[in-house]
């Protein structure tokens, strides 16, 4: 089982995990699919931050790199160009 948060009350986490434990397989597969379609927003903010010059494309494949890794990316998507500071 995982640590109590130390900002969690226990009763609050009791309360949470409770939640946890009535919520259906397809229910929290949704929350981390929202979960994850959130911090990839995240990501791809501060790429565009990052390099306000690239376009969308260039952006999420910067992003594919970051989460998946120069292999994967150059084995899955042949001929894409790497940026140099990606």
């Amino acid at each position: 089982m995982a640590p109590i948060p130390l900002d969690t009350s226990p009763e609050a986490q009791g309360v949470l995990t409770g939640l946890y434990r009535d919520m259906t397989p397809a229910a929290k597969l949704e929350r981390v699919r929202d979960l994850t379609l959130a911090a990839n927003a995240l990501a791809l903010a501060g790429l565009r931050n990052a390099y306000p010059q690239d376009d969308e494309g260039t952006l999420l494949l910067r992003l594919a790199r970051r989460r998946l890794g120069d292999e994967v990316i150059d084995r899955t998507y042949a001929g894409a160009e790497r940026a140099d500071d990606s």
